[in-house]
């Protein structure tokens, strides 16, 4: 603000001052609530589904699923009980065991907390859509070579993950192997043959056998 004793004409007073400052300000919020309202009629402009059966169409495995589901029912329900791709297992249903993992747009992502009408317009890949022509996949046949599985209930979504892995990074180190999979659990504690199975799909010198660390060590 300009003193009016220096006579260079440009003095604006504390009340233009305000005045045009609160103008702006109203300008501004008043287009802000534009947006805003603009945001809302187009929420409410899209379409509610449900709470009935409603038409989906989802690509697995490079072929068109078409369903009648609620859209309510997962990716994984849709998967399993409505179609015959049962190889993502469903066990804890809360999105912490991995044991469901498929890949979206070659990401891999727990099925049990996907809806399939969210999945629609997406490239879906299960554990059966790796293997071509009868032949498994490398990270498959890593897998049965190194034998990493027991009971094979969590080993479609190691698999999985391992194979987005090998996709981004086709020569993981451990720690990278290991934050992979991190997602998914193994209740038969086979891990280290799963990590042997991941470097053997990835070209990468396999150990012949596992280091045992003393529980001393670890203390």
């Amino acid at each position: 603000m300009n003193d009016p004793d220096h006579g260079d004409g440009l003095f604006v007073s504390r009340r233009s001052f305000l005045k045009s400052f609160g103008t702006t300000a109203a300008a501004a919020a008043t287009a802000q609530v534009e947006v805003v309202a603009q945001e809302l009629q187009k929420a409410n402009a899209e379409k509610a589904y449900g709470p009935d059966a409603v038409p989906i169409t989802l690509t697995v495995n490079g072929k068109s699923l078409q369903l009648q589901v609620e859209p309510r029912v997962t990716l994984l329900e849709a998967l399993r009980n409505h179609s015959n791709h049962t190889g993502a297992k469903e066990v804890c249903d809360r999105a912490t065991c991995g044991a469901c993992t498929v890949l979206l747009d070659g990401v891999p992502i727990y099925a049990c907390s996907k809806l399939a009408i969210e999945a629609q317009g997406h490239q879906v890949t299960t554990v059966e859509g790796l293997a071509k022509n009868g032949q498994l996949s490398p990270v498959q046949q890593a897998f049965i070579d190194q034998d990493g599985l027991m009971c094979g209930y969590c080993t479609p979504g190691f698999v999985m993950s391992v194979t987005a892995l090998l996709e981004k990074n086709p020569k993981p180190n451990a720690e990278q192997v290991k934050h992979a999979c991190a997602g998914n659990l193994c209740r038969c504690g086979t891990y280290p043959r799963i990590m042997q199975a991941a470097f053997k799909a990835a070209g990468l010198p396999v150990a012949s056998k596992t280091e045992v660390i003393p529980y001393a060590k670890l203390a």
